[in-house]
């Protein structure tokens, strides 16, 4: 176990740097100029040249790219061109407000696929099967941002149950497990989860089929076993395809969650992105999205070991 761990993690490494020059060269070959959101439109050429040459915008791109780099892996994502605060003390705050959002939504997610899932493929082919089915297409196909909307027309304006915007009465810096602040997680929540719903419910429904067609299940019905232990036994075979699914999106919901944090105001890195590209702020937008980034990898990475400790197949391969 301890190899497979040690191989894994060298996988990643080649991945992470190509990664960081994915993000590096993507934010750098959008159209405008990050000076912009710093200076005046009026100011002098001589001052536009200074502050271009403060903040290393003067130099060539491999050597920008090596420099921003190198400060990266000392954990210094650089200052915002717009506030002038550190990267990471606006991130740290946004990471952790989008992490509670996506783990909310994983999880409603990870409950109602893998209950639809598992009933469409024990029923297969029953009216259980076709309802399943017909909602988890329906998941997948409604646009989160749209529905998003929605929900806050339905529930917020004319219903006056739950908050539209934010993320507690005091914003989310006083962040608190009850009611008062809960009723500010629910619609994103519930928006966000849909997706993963609907492809969860789809991928187990086809994994518990296929398993319930399997000679062993055979095998344990003639031996007398409960239905229930029958789908114990079910549950064990499909649950490392399953966790790999949902561990994948967890990690889409992270980096995908800009418009729905921007419905509803939510304060997470969806938010902190969308303003740092109205405003060209380049340390932020190589920051952020290096850091969702890494956080995909480090996902991907636990999955497998996860996946590997049940099922000692994928070790052995």
């Amino acid at each position: 176990m301890i190899l497979y761990l040690l191989r894994r993690a060298l996988y990643a490494i080649p991945i992470a740097l190509a990664v960081g020059f994915v993000c590096f060269m993507l934010v750098q070959i959008a159209p405008g100029d990050p000076i912009n959101a710093i200076v005046p439109p009026d100011a002098p050429g001589d001052v536009v040249e200074q502050v271009r040459r403060d903040y290393g915008l003067d130099k060539p791109l491999p050597v920008q790219f090596g420099l921003w780099l190198f400060k990266v892996v000392q954990g210094d994502l650089g200052r915002s061109l717009a506030t002038g605060r550190s990267v990471w003390s606006d991130l740290s705050t946004a990471i952790g407000n989008t992490l509670m959002l996506a783990v909310c939504a994983s999880l409603v997610g990870f409950v109602m696929g893998c209950t639809l899932g598992g009933l469409a493929g024990t029923f297969r082919g029953s009216w259980i099967d076709r309802a399943a089915t017909g909602l988890a297409v329906a998941g997948v196909s409604v646009p989160h941002y749209w529905l998003g909307m929605v929900m806050v027309v339905i529930f917020s304006v004319q219903l006056n149950w739950l908050p539209a915007m934010g993320a507690g009465p005091g914003g989310s810096s006083d962040w608190a497990w009850d009611w008062e602040h809960f009723q500010f997680l629910v619609l994103p929540t519930i928006t966000l989860s849909v997706i993963p719903t609907g492809i969860v419910t789809r991928t187990v429904r086809g994994i518990v089929a296929e398993i319930m067609n399997q000679e062993f299940v055979v095998a344990l019905r003639g031996k007398g076993l409960t239905t229930f232990q029958v789908f114990l036994h079910v549950v064990k075979n499909a649950a490392p395809n399953a966790l790999a699914v949902i561990g994948l999106q967890l990690g889409y919901l992270m980096g995908g969650s800009i418009l729905v944090e921007t419905v509803f105001s939510w304060p997470g890195t969806g938010l902190l992105l969308n303003s740092a590209i109205f405003q060209r702020d380049l340390p932020v937008l190589q920051g952020t999205i290096l850091v969702l980034a890494m956080f995909f990898v480090a996902l991907n990475l636990i999955v497998d070991l996860i996946q590997a400790a049940l099922d000692p197949r994928i070790k052995r391969a």
